[in-house]
């Protein structure tokens, strides 16, 4: 399934000249297409831990995980399943409900503390065996059961962010 186009919508993200302008772009593209209420960019230097995180959300009640620039990473690995599995470049995780998953699956507090959704793809742009980003589209309120072709789409995308992500960090973030 890997082999679908991506939607109009997505593709036309793409079309955009710089990083910056793709990321924006194609942040409420993606809750379009799959129907989500927020979504969230993180990119990061794995080399300094600095990120920025880049956030749109369908609604401004629901929480802005966006940075001012880049900021030193916390070590989330110690408290988020998470975020560890995306550091040793594991698959990405699909979430139906934070409120059932398996405690080695996620952290419920963390969850609830930092980001308030109930249903979240934990989408890992990878490159060379290293994190460069996580893509997160989330539900809020409701559990969500993620089809095959949500799943195809994120495969699709960090695919085809990873390059751009990478030369981006690479050119942007500070030493």
């Amino acid at each position: 399934m890997s082999s679908m186009t991506l939607p109009p919508v997505l593709e036309q993200s793409f079309a955009h000249s710089n990083p910056e302008a793709i990321f924006v772009a194609l942040l409420p593209a993606v809750c379009e297409v799959l129907q989500t209420d927020r979504c969230f960019l993180e990119v990061r230097n794995p080399q300094t831990r600095l990120h920025r995180n880049i956030c749109w959300r369908r609604s401004p009640d629901l929480p802005d995980t966006s940075t001012e620039g880049w900021q030193p990473e916390q070590e989330w690995e110690q408290e988020d399943p998470m975020f560890a599995a995306a550091l040793r470049t594991a698959p990405s995780i699909y979430v139906e409900d934070v409120e059932t998953a398996a405690p080695e699956v996620l952290n419920l507090e963390f969850e609830r503390k930092y980001f308030g959704h109930r249903a979240l793809i934990h989408a890992h742009i990878c490159h060379e065996q290293q994190l460069w980003g996580i893509l997160q589209p989330c539900m809020f309120g409701q559990p969500r059961v993620w089809s095959e072709f949500d799943r195809a789409i994120i495969e699709q995308l960090t695919d085809k962010l990873a390059p751009i992500v990478v030369h981006y960090v690479r050119t942007t973030s500070p030493n």
